[in-house]
């Protein structure tokens, strides 16, 4: 009987020594969590239930904040444009991530040169975000690069203006700064595909076009996640690139919500950053449901 048992307690001693032993090496992240993140959400979700006027902060609970967003047709309006912003940078960028991804996986052959030329990839995000975005001014300006070479081919008669300061400067912008978001995680999704799945396909008869959507993309699905949630959470919260890019005559919710902390209006910039916020998580949310990311991570 104590021979029995006395092993047992042992198991259950070093159970609650692990647990124990595991919580500490927990206790830095979850501080620096708290620290970092709960406390300063915390923080703007009560600022949000506050009163102000013009001159002053009023630590009140009032709802009219809330009220104010959901009932204003502006609200909507941005977060249309936002989402449309969301929804042509998330596709470019796809395509842009897969097809880089899928020649540094499966169509360079050497490690070194993978590495070698995944080094060249990431360079233009060595700089600053703001120096890349003023990159493109004198590439697509009036007399830029592309107006200029366009004219003296003769292709136009007259510089097309919508190349720079509209929507279409933003999404380029967009789809220059985040690209690397989605190719990073597209690709190490394709590296960790077995070679021997494709042969498998080429032998059952399927063409190249078909072993890709068929064995490829589906296996890329966590990392396809992962870079979407990066590259849409991004462009829902910028703000700097649309009005840079747009040349004041685009919005999106991170526009307003930067307009407003200008004005000093805290109490209404912090309702809507709590609802860009919880609309964020909710589409992130709704990724993690349709796609398994914890194969990937």
């Amino acid at each position: 009987m104590t021979a029995t048992s006395k092993p047992a307690a042992q198991r259950r001693g070093l159970f609650k020594l692990t647990n124990i032993g595991g919580g500490l090496l927990a206790l830095p992240f979850a501080l620096v969590l708290l620290a970092f993140l709960a406390i300063p959400v915390g923080i703007v979700v009560a600022v949000s239930f506050w009163d102000y006027n013009d001159w002053e902060i009023i630590p009140s609970f009032v709802t009219f904040n809330y009220t104010e967003l959901f009932t204003s047709r502006l609200t909507y309006i941005l977060y249309w444009k936002t989402l449309k912003f969301a929804f042509f940078v998330w596709t470019a960028t796809l395509i842009v991530g897969v097809i880089i991804a899928y020649v540094l996986a499966f169509r360079i052959r050497s490690t070194k040169w993978q590495i070698v030329l995944f080094l060249v990839c990431t360079i233009p995000f060595w700089t600053s975000n703001i120096i890349r975005m003023i990159a493109w001014i004198p590439v697509l300006g009036r007399h830029g690069l592309i107006n200029s070479g366009l004219e003296q081919l003769g292709i136009i008669g007259a510089p097309i203006e919508w190349l720079l300061y509209s929507e279409f400067a933003v999404i380029l912008a967009f789809v220059h700064l985040y690209a690397l978001f989605m190719v990073v995680p597209v690709f190490n999704s394709m590296a960790r595909i077995d070679l021997s799945l494709l042969e498998a396909a080429r032998d059952a008869g399927a063409s190249g076009l078909q072993s890709f959507f068929m064995v490829i993309l589906p296996l890329c699905r966590p990392g396809i996640a992962i870079g979407s949630i990066f590259v849409i959470a991004l462009v829902m919260g910028d703000f700097v690139t649309v009005k840079m890019m747009s040349g004041g005559q685009a919005a999106s919710v991170g526009v307003a919500l930067r307009n407003e902390i200008a004005l000093l209006q805290y109490p209404p910039a912090s309702a809507a950053a709590v609802i860009l916020l919880l609309f964020v998580l909710a589409m992130i949310f709704g990724l993690t449901r349709i796609v398994d990311i914890r194969k990937e991570l």
